[in-house]
């Protein structure tokens, strides 16, 4: 659910960042 959130939102900066920051953490 949250990676569907975090993808959907990755068209912005934010999104972008968060994904980021998911991918590092191990999401």
């Amino acid at each position: 659910m949250e990676k569907v959130a975090v993808v959907t939102g990755t068209s912005s900066g934010i999104g972008f960042e968060t994904a980021l920051a998911l991918a590092r953490d191990g999401y």
